[in-house]
Formats: C-alpha cells, structure tokens, sequence
C-alpha cells in the first residue's frame, strides 16, 4: 500500500496524514468512503452465522432507557418489523472472505493492532446504547442509516443498573447521519451513541486490539517462565538460625527479584514471544488441512491466518521461526501481501518450499 496515496476511503487524505492527524486524536467523519457499498453478507446468511457456536454473537433490545442482553449463540432473533433491538456478529472477517477483503483496506494501521469487523444489524431505533470503547474503530455504514451522536467527554462512568456498559451521563456536542458508505472514525475512549433510523440498518465496526498493561504482562510473563531452562535452586547455607522464623529472609527477595531480572533479560526471547502472543488465532478458529500440489504455482493465507515478522523472524499462528536471507524476504513479503506468486515461489529455497506445503497441509495457507 502507498500510504502517500490520498484515498476516498479517508476523505481524501493519504493513510500518512490520516496517522498523523487524527489517529487516537481527533474523531473523522467520511462521506462516501465507499461509494455504492451494499451489505457483504445477506441478513439470513448473517443471522445463520450468530446461531453458530463458533461465531461470538450478542443479542440486545431496549425497552424505553432499559437495554437486555443476550450471548449467543443466536438462534432466533425478534420479528424484523419489532424495533429498537440489535444483532451484533463479531470476527465476520474469520468467516466470510469478503469482509475479510473489506478489512484489508485498513492495512494502513499495523496488522499487531488490526483485530476485526463486527456486523451490527439493527431495526430500526435500535443500538447498543451511549457507551465509550477502550480501542480505535471505524463505524461503516453498509445499510439503512444510522445517526451517531459523538462527545469528547470526560465523564465516563457508568450505569450501575444496567447489563451494559452505559454511560451515566452522556454529554453529546455533534451529531450525524451516515447513509450507506458513509464512515465515522473515533479514537479511543471517545463516548458515541448509534440509533438505526431504518429497518434492515447494517453497520460495519473495523475494531482495534488495545492490549493493556496487565494484560500483556500477565501473557508475557507466563510464556517467559515456560521458556526458562535455568533449575538453579534457592540455596542458603550461610543461615543463620532465627528468632522471627515470619519475616521473609532478604536473601530470598534477592534471589526472586534475580529470576525475574534474568527472565527479562534475553530482548530476543521477549520479542519471540511477544510475536507468538500477537499471532495466535482466536478461540474458536479451526484450519482445514489439504494436501499441498506437487507443483505450487501461487500461495495465498487463509483469512484466518495471522502472519507477522520482526528483524529476526516470522510469526503465523502462533508459531516462530528464525529467518534470514532470501526466505526471510519473500516470508515478509507473504505477511505484508497475503499471497505469494509463481515468481516469489521460483526463488524460495527447498527447505522454504518444504516449509509452505507444511502451511497448506495446516490449512493455514491455499495453493492458488
């Protein structure tokens, strides 16, 4: 992607000054990013997708200033005529190729910090209530209308009342109406509240993964402990019999705080693991094996499939390898491109071309 490009899908600017300008700034309303956009996925085949168990789906209706709450799966939904009750389908892009497709248009942000696209079909007066999310999103209006009203507040505490997270006090200062191809970009925490003003109103989020400290320490720290090799044991011969056999010895603090020191320690290790963690699929998603052709004349990832790489290697679901040279130049290329062509393919090494008929008979890629 040239993201000096001026794009229709950012209003105009390039990716470039997009990331500059507003990213985790300021909100961006877009006006025919997509012109002539028509729903991706028909509404009995998106209703046949919540009522799946390997599909997360979420049912919610509003009564007056009261929401209810429904996990799914989802496998009936009100009559299509009764308002103001939404249908929410996550991860669509791990099911259906197009939207899959959708969501490469929004490769401009790094793949480690793209998650997914969520369909939100609404009757109308529908929606999830006043709310903030903690990641960026992109709200892409693919059906009916849909009016946004969006405030840069401060105030974020919720109701206590309620199954949602809803504000207690939303303050709105604009608001907006997004007909099909319209789009609506809010960056973190930004409070906004969408009511479907039609029937049939499909409304695609481009979500964002936000991991937060905790939870990036607690995943880090628990897959560094299963990669030391290092058994030395606590030892303290120079002891010395006690009188406060509660107080914890400062030896012992010492040679803890040692282990932890050592563990983080190794940049390397930390950067492979942290590529694993961010490369490992969803729950829930499975990969259909094939045999690999005698002759691979193009290679394309399964939309499934998350591949990414640092200076040193390559990630794909979860596994790593060190990489170098040629093969570590076209496995860049495949994160970067998602496919790989008769050309790329001629120059990779046997043990590479070995290693991508491996990636087919994990159905983690297809030969094309």
């Amino acid at each position: 992607m040239n993201v000096q490009k001026p794009l229709a899908l950012l209003g105009g600017i390039s990716p470039e000054q997009f990331m500059h300008t507003c990213w985790q700034k300021k909100p961006l309303l877009i006006r025919a990013a997509l012109p002539g956009l028509q729903p991706l996925v028909a509404r009995d085949d998106l209703f046949a997708m919540a009522a799946n168990e390997a599909v997360e789906s979420r049912l919610i209706e509003r009564k007056k200033e009261a929401w209810s709450f429904k996990h799914g799966p989802i496998s009936t939904t009100p009559p299509l005529k009764r308002a103001d009750w939404t249908l929410l389908v996550q991860g669509v892009d791990q099911h259906h190729d197009g939207v899959h497709d959708l969501l490469q248009q929004f490769r401009f942000v790094p793949d480690a910090r793209l998650d997914d696209l969520m369909i939100s079909y609404a009757s109308q007066g529908g929606g999830v209530g006043p709310h903030f999310d903690s990641y960026d999103v992109f709200l892409l209006q693919a059906s009916g209308r849909r009016r946004w009203r969006i405030g840069a507040q401060k105030d974020l505490s919720l109701r206590d009342d309620m199954p949602l997270k809803i504000l207690a006090n939303f303050a709105p200062t604009q608001e907006f109406d997004l007909e099909p191809g319209d789009m609506l970009y809010l960056p973190p925490r930004y409070a906004h509240d969408g009511v479907a003003l039609d029937n049939d109103c499909q409304t695609y989020s481009i979500g964002f993964r936000a991991p937060s400290t905790e939870e990036l320490a607690r995943e880090l720290m628990h897959r560094v402990a299963d990669e030391i090799e290092d058994a030395s044991l606590y030892a303290d011969r120079t002891q010395a019999a006690t009188a406060q056999p509660g107080a914890i010895p400062e030896p012992l603090q010492a040679f803890a705080q040692q282990a932890v020191a050592k563990a983080l320690a190794d940049g390397t290790l930390m950067q492979q693991i942290l590529g694993e963690y961010l490369t490992e699929p969803k729950q829930n998603i499975w990969f259909d094996s094939a045999k690999p052709p005698k002759k691979l004349a193009a290679l394309r990832l399964d939309r499934r499939s998350r591949m990414m790489y640092d200076a040193k290697h390559v990630y794909l679901n979860g596994d790593s390898w060190k990489v170098a040279g040629k093969d570590a130049k076209l496995l860049r290329k495949l994160a970067d491109e998602r496919r790989l062509d008769a050309a790329d393919l001629a120059t990779a090494s046997a043990a590479l071309t070995k290693a991508l008929g491996q990636f087919i008979e994990q159905g983690w890629a297809h030969a094309d």
